[in-house]
């Protein structure tokens, strides 16, 4: 499926910004599933580029003059195969069995997914999918609860969050039945005018693939899903992430739209 993608992010300060720094990770890689037809960022200063230690395409943009909004802008052209498996890349999964303040787990969690911890050890596919299910049942997609600084813990107690909540959740029951697995930022194409563009989901290592699995929504990660970034959280992976000097009060607002061109 070919995808068209128009992603803004705006942040307004209630005083003057005598500086600030972004880290962009707005840049999807070329991969087996997914092809970058075409990709620009319009930023409000130059940028560096690299790659993150988990080999995501990162933006540095310094902006050092006063300043009270700034305007970041991605758009591009992508072509995304069906297929939710992808070869593994040069980092160990094991690397993936971490867990970090927002995957901590605790006790109630820890008894929720113990009983896919003797399938994990023989049928790790069908455990991994058995779990997604099962928290499905536990949690209800319902924004305005949770917020950025939600952990798995809280988003299982509160019993609903939205999908950077679910990918948690789920990451924390995984780690702990010895499932490597991590957090995926991206955009989700859907005919639902409504529905967030900006989504999450998560990859679970199976054998020498990762397996893209949309935890909120219950379905592998296929042609509607367009991978961004990877890592142990949202924090890690989230497609913009800043600090400054001053302002005050901060307003950010994000737009994200994605449309077939097959249509």
């Amino acid at each position: 499926m070919r995808l068209h993608i128009h992603h803004t992010t705006s942040y307004r300060y209630e005083t003057s910004v005598a500086h600030s720094t972004q880290y962009l990770r707005l840049t999807p890689n070329d991969s087996a599933r997914q092809k970058i037809l075409s990709w620009d960022l319009r930023l409000p200063a130059a940028a560096s580029r690299t790659l993150d230690a988990y080999g995501n395409v990162m933006h540095v943009i310094t902006v050092d003059y006063p300043h009270q909004d700034i305007v970041i802008e991605a758009e591009g052209f992508v072509e995304v195969d069906d297929c939710a498996m992808e070869k593994a890349d040069t980092l160990s999964p094991l690397l993936f069995l971490r867990s970090t303040p927002l995957t901590a787990i605790d006790n109630t969690l820890a008894t929720f997914a113990l009983p896919f911890a003797s399938i994990a050890k023989e049928f790790p596919r069908d455990a991994a999918w058995q779990l997604m299910m099962r928290l499905r049942e536990h949690m209800a997609f319902q924004a305005g609860e949770t917020d950025a600084c939600t952990n798995a813990a809280d988003a299982f107690s509160k019993k609903q969050g939205v999908c950077q909540d679910f990918s948690h959740v789920y990451l924390a029951c995984a780690h702990a039945i010895g499932l490597p697995a991590r957090y995926v930022s991206g955009y989700l194409y859907t005919q639902d005018t409504e529905h967030v563009a900006s989504h999450a989901w998560v990859e679970v290592a199976i054998d020498d693939y990762w397996w893209g699995l949309d935890i909120a929504n219950g379905i592998e990660a296929g042609h509607h899903h367009l991978k961004l970034a990877v890592g142990m959280d949202y924090l890690e992976a989230c497609p913009v992430r800043g600090m400054r000097n001053g302002g005050g009060s901060e307003t950010m607002v994000a737009n994200a739209f994605v449309k077939s061109m097959d249509q």
